[in-house]
């Protein structure tokens, strides 16, 4: 499949949970439908300007060859419905009304992310952040 074809997924690649996550879908992603990003690195900011640093790091992106953006839960509403494994979810991803808890258990993760499973530095032991040029002034999130 042609790479401009292929939907991109976003993602934290410092967080090892958000690593984690990319590997299964890497291995569930049988037909390579998937491109995956670090929001890391500096190409993203070129190529997704109208992404902030803060929307990046808030939770996984996926943005189709259209250009249309899927952020948190509809990003996984939107797998379950683009990989054939992940068929068996879309119904109950799909309910009515219930976006709102979904976005809210996406958060519940994504906001404990590094707590689950740690963060993945460089080779100096510091993590260098990518930064939009919309958001150069924005501190990133301290990790505790």
């Amino acid at each position: 499949m042609n790479e401009s074809a292929k939907d991109i997924v976003l993602f934290d690649g410092q967080c090892n949970f958000c690593r984690s996550q990319v590997d299964l879908l890497r291995r569930l992603d049988g037909r390579e439908r998937l491109i995956f990003m670090s929001l890391h690195s500096p190409e993203v900011g070129e190529r997704f300007p109208g992404l902030t640093f803060e929307q990046l790091m808030d939770q996984m992106w996926i943005v189709t060859p259209q250009g249309k953006q899927h952020g948190g839960a509809y990003a996984v509403r939107y797998l379950s419905r683009l990989l054939p494994i992940l068929w068996p979810l879309a119904p109950i991803l799909h309910i009515p009304g219930s976006m709102p808890l979904w976005q809210f258990l996406y958060r519940q993760v994504a906001n404990r992310r590094y707590q689950l499973a740690g963060r993945n530095c460089d080779e100096a032991g510091t993590c260098s952040l990518h930064h939009h040029p919309k958001a150069a002034s924005t501190k990133p999130p301290s990790v505790s």
